[in-house]
């Protein structure tokens, strides 16, 4: 939080110099000097056919039920066999509750990761180097490559760091990171009044693509075509717009494509690095196997027929700090048939249908639309899992079920981290709760709009 007050303080040239600094540090982390070879290994797998995946994956797999049969969690339960279908279901509960039992003994240049997971529930990773160089691989590969652009490409991203605290209403609400080529758009300060200078700015730094939330790039895209042809006209002219962490609805990709005007494609990926996809230039979703060898399995754990909808139950691949196997990554997927092929030309397996998360957009009395608040849950506060809920425009009820060594500190450090992102215009409340109610599937939507009339308090 220091660091944080330190550089919500700085003037904007400092800001740039603090985010660049830490730009190099993550190019070192995701980059070294293989990373060349291992892209253009990767595009070469893109032509291989189903047999030629099955004994790549096949070969994988028996490596990490290796790796894991040694760590604790499995070990206590005389997991050796080869069989995956005798291993356990593995649920995010499991993980968070003892997340050393999943790691290998702490080795250097661990990077240690958070995800909020797709119900607001915290999970602390551990990735080793060699992973996040093979998954960044990937990334460059599949993300970029396939749709003319690349990581020395200039870039934008909207997304959910407070690089400009919530409450400041002047420009910039966005800082460069010279590092990554890349500018750090804030997705709390988009508003009618705000979408001028966003996209001025992504034409002043010549940016070519967008990494974006769907429903960030959306209301963009929805403020720019409101403020008239001469505020959208000043779109920068992008060669893609790749979305993430959210579904993408149709309409949300019809109207950013339409402002942008360029292709929006879709990806997926979880920072537990067990699944991923991304959408070709035929608008396909393949999935990338390297990350994880995937079950599509019922309510019972048992395999769905083919082409049906299931549960997302993957095994990790990639990374050797953390084994994760038949992994229930709380979505639901339908996997097309193996012989189907898109017309890309691509050997990559195709996903029919992806349902994850799909949070609710909030609103505040300045005209401000925020998205992905899940961020807030990515520290390490002892919780359970948590949701987000907007009662009225100016008030937010954070609901969460304390965990041993939740205190009124914690309590605290979740209302202004959820207030920095709302504004001071919003009222934020933490409620302590035994349990939260999920919908009719069973899952948990981590951020959730319930406006009935604004409050007038």
């Amino acid at each position: 939080m220091l660091a944080k007050r330190v550089y919500d303080a700085l003037p904007y040239p400092g800001r740039v110099i603090a985010a660049t600094l830490r730009g190099f540090q993550l190019q070192r982390n995701r980059y070294d000097r293989t990373t060349p070879l291992l892209v253009r290994e990767a595009l070469q797998r893109d032509a291989w056919s189903a047999d030629q995946w099955e004994d790549w994956r096949s070969q994988a797999l028996a490596r990490s039920l290796l790796l894991a049969s040694k760590l604790p969690f499995y070990a206590e339960q005389g997991l050796g066999s080869s069989r995956l279908s005798e291993w356990p279901v593995v649920r995010k509960e499991d993980l968070r509750a003892d997340t050393a039992s999943f790691s290998a003994s702490k080795q250097r240049g661990w990077i240690h990761e958070h995800t909020s997971g797709s119900t607001g529930t915290p999970l602390s990773l551990h990735w080793s180097r060699k992973a996040s160089v093979l998954w960044y691989a990937l990334v460059e590969a599949r993300l970029r490559r396939w749709h003319g652009v690349s990581r020395h490409t200039r870039w934008a991203i909207l997304g959910g760091q407070l690089v400009a605290p919530a409450n400041q209403r002047r420009p910039p609400y966005w800082v460069w990171n010279a590092a990554a080529r890349q500018l750090y758009l804030s997705s709390y300060h988009l508003a009618p009044d705000t979408v001028a200078a966003y996209l001025e700015a992504m034409r002043a730094h010549r940016v070519e693509y967008l990494l974006a939330y769907p429903s960030a790039a959306a209301a963009l895209a929805s403020f720019a075509l409101d403020a008239g042809t001469e505020v959208a006209a000043t779109a920068p002219g992008l060669k893609v717009v790749v979305t993430n962490a959210e579904p993408l609805s149709p309409a949300q990709r019809s109207k950013i494509s339409t402002v942008f005007d360029c292709p929006t494609r879709d990806s997926y990926g979880l920072a537990e690095l067990v699944a991923a996809a991304s959408e070709c230039e035929e608008g396909r979703l393949h999935l990338w196997p390297e990350v994880g060898f995937l079950e599509v399995l019922d309510d019972d754990d048992q395999p769905v027929e083919a082409g049906q909808p299931g549960r997302l139950v993957a095994t990790g691949l990639l990374n050797d700090a953390m084994a994760l196997v038949r992994y229930d990554t709380g979505d639901e997927i339908t996997l097309a048939p193996p012989d189907e092929r898109c017309a890309c030309g691509r050997g990559l397996p195709l996903v029919r249908e992806l349902r994850g998360r799909s949070d609710d957009v909030l609103e505040t009395p300045d005209g401000r639309q925020v998205g992905r608040l899940d961020p807030v849950f990515k520290h390490d506060f002892p919780i359970h899992e948590a949701q987000i809920v907007q009662t009225a425009l100016d008030r937010v009820v954070a609901r969460v079920v304390p965990a041993r060594g939740f205190d009124s500190r914690t309590k605290e450090s979740i209302r202004r981290q959820i207030e920095e992102r709302m504004g001071p215009l919003v009222r934020v409340e933490v409620e302590e709760v035994d349990e939260l109610t999920r919908g009719p599937s069973g899952k948990l939507r981590a951020v959730v709009k319930q406006l009935d009339t604004p409050s007038q308090s």
